[in-house]
């Protein structure tokens, strides 16, 4: 059976792919430089917080299963922020 997490990890990354062809579409439907613009800039918003929400998921299941100490969920946690601090800079 699967831990729930990684379940929840798979969800949230085939939400993110649906998305992303879904914006495509629209870019392709519009054919208009303006509109495809914008709807980079969503996606530009959504990808950081699916990807903080997968890395949630991912630290949570860590935690529930006691693989992985406090103070190393912390360190992951504290990367994960770095790296979405790092990518709107």
């Amino acid at each position: 059976m699967r831990e729930p997490a990684v379940l929840g990890m798979a969800l949230l990354r085939y939400l993110s792919a649906a998305v992303e062809l879904t914006a495509a579409t629209l870019m392709l439907r519009y054919g208009k430089v303006s509109t495809a613009v914008s709807i980079n800039a969503a996606l530009g918003l959504f990808g950081p917080t699916l990807f903080v929400l997968v890395s949630a998921v991912g630290i949570w299941g860590l935690a529930q299963s006691g693989a992985v100490s406090w103070a190393k969920l912390a360190l992951i946690f504290s990367g994960v922020v770095l790296i979405v601090y790092g990518a709107t800079r």
